[in-house]
C-alpha cells in the first residue's frame, strides 16, 4: 500500500531528513561513514578513522555517547531496540540511534551509528529584523523515554534541573529526561522567556508563582501542583526581580 505524505505530517518531515551513517567495529572505532556523516561531523579536523568513535566528539558529549553504546550492546540481538540520543552541537541538535550488529552466533561484530539532524523540527528562526544569534531557538525540547524521542513545547515547560550531562524537565504533568545539558538549552532558549537563576536551574519566567526568602536565602515556587521551592542564586536576585517587574527597594 502507498502511503502519501503531506504537509507537517511527522512522515513528510522524515521524508525530508537527510541521514548520517557511521559504521563502527566491535571495539568501537570508526570503519566507516556515509557522505552526509562526513559533511556534518568534523572529519577533517578529527580524523577518526580506525580512531574511537568519541574521539570526534566534544568532551561533554563523550559520556553520553559511551552510555549510548553500552547500552546497546548490552541488548539482545532478539527485539532490540535501538538506543536513542540527542546530542547539541553548533547550530546543530542531533537525534542518533546505535545499534549492534552480530554474526550467527550473536557475538557482537561492531555497531551502526544513524543520526538525523532535527534541528528544524525543535528549533525556529529568529526574524531577519533582529541581530544574528549564535545558534536557532528552540521553541520544542526534545525528550527520551523508553527508547522514543518525544517532544514538549518550551510553553510547557515550568523548569529545567541540572542532572550532571543531562537535563530534568518540569511540566504541568510531571518530570522528564532530556539528554542534552542544562548549559546547551539555555544557549538556545528564548532569554525574554527562560532565565537561568541558579547554576542548576532554568525557570520558565511565566510560570512563577511566588518569589520569597527562607532566612538569607532568595527561592521560588513555580504555578502547578509541584511547589518545592527553587533556590535563587545571589548574583542573580536584582537581574530576576527586574525580570518579574519588580521595582528595586531604595
Amino acid at each position: 500500500m502507498e502511503v502519501q505524505a503531506t504537509g507537517n505530517s511527522p512522515l513528510y518531515l522524515f521524508e525530508k531528513f537527510e541521514v548520517g551513517v557511521i559504521h563502527l567495529d566491535a571495539a568501537r572505532n570508526v570503519l566507516a561513514m556515509n557522505d552526509f556523516a562526513r559533511k556534518v561531523l568534523p572529519v577533517g579536523e578529527k580524523q577518526p578513522f580506525d580512531k574511537l568513535v568519541t574521539s570526534f566528539h566534544p568532551e561533554r558529549s563523550k559520556p553520553k555517547v559511551n552510555f549510548l553504546l553500552d547500552q546497546a550492546a548490552g541488548c539482545p540481538v532478539a527485539g532490540n531496540t535501538p538506543m536513542t540520543m540527542i546530542i547539541n552541537i553548533p547550530e546543530q541538535v542531533l537525534l542518533i540511534k546505535v545499534t549492534r550488529l552480530a554474526d550467527h552466533q550473536g557475538a557482537t561484530t561492531g555497531f551502526v551509528l544513524v543520526f538525523y539532524d532535527v534541528t528544524q523540527v525543535v528549533s525556529q528562526e529568529q526574524p531577519v529584523s533582529e541581530a544574528p544569534t549564535p545558534s536557532l531557538r528552540l521553541n520544542r525540547i526534545p525528550m527520551v523515554a523508553n527508547h522514543k524521542v518525544a517532544f514538549v513545547d518550551t510553553a510547557d515547560v515550568l523548569s529545567l534541573e541540572s542532572q550532571a550531562h543531562y537535563t530534568r524537565v518540569l511540566t504541568r504533568e510531571g518530570f522528564h529526561f532530556c539528554n542534552l545539558s542544562i548549559g546547551d538549552l539555555q544557549a538556545r532558549l528564548d532569554p525574554a522567556q527562560f532565565m537561568r537563576v541558579h547554576r542548576c536551574f532554568i525557570v520558565n519566567l511565566q510560570a512563577v508563582a511566588e518569589l520569597g526568602r527562607e532566612g538569607s536565602k532568595t527561592q521560588i515556587v513555580l504555578k502547578g501542583k509541584h511547589r518545592e521551592p527553587i533556590p535563587v542564586a545571589r548574583g542573580e536576585v536584582v537581574r530576576l526581580r527586574e525580570a518579574l517587574g519588580l521595582l528595586a527597594r531604595h
